[in-house]
């Protein structure tokens, strides 16, 4: 299971919870097809994929105004539990949960089910450089 919060801009705690009980593959962006659908301007239509590889977490960008990761830009890296990612240099944050139990959020989340034409065949991850 992968959780994903949206991060208020000032004081950094969770505004909006989407959960992904079974999805090896997370997009988000401003396109309404996302996963997770943000509207901000400094948001591509397709800013950022996180794929799941074996027992591992992977963020990929496909923005571009890029994607941030403890300030630095990356294209492509794993990524742990508790992580927060910045989708552009100021743009929206993003905490990464891995395995989260539903319970331990006070908000209303968003549980996505993956639908048939969401599944995608595996994928091998690549090692990144």
């Amino acid at each position: 299971m992968i959780t994903l919060s949206l991060l208020h801009p000032v004081n950094q705690t969770p505004v909006q919870v989407w959960s992904f009980p079974s999805t090896p593959i997370v997009r988000i962006g401003r396109s309404s097809d996302n996963q997770v659908v943000l509207y901000s301007a400094v948001v591509s239509r397709y800013h950022v994929e996180l794929r799941q590889c074996g027992a591992t977490w992977e963020v990929i960008n496909s923005g571009t105004n890029g994607t941030y990761v403890d300030g630095k830009r990356v294209t492509q890296m794993a990524i742990a539990d508790g992580a927060v990612i910045r989708l552009a240099r100021s743009g929206p944050n993003i905490q990464i949960n891995l395995g989260a139990d539903q319970s331990e959020f006070s908000l209303p989340q968003t549980v996505v089910q993956p639908k048939a034409s969401d599944e995608m065949p595996p994928t091998s991850c690549e090692a990144s450089d």
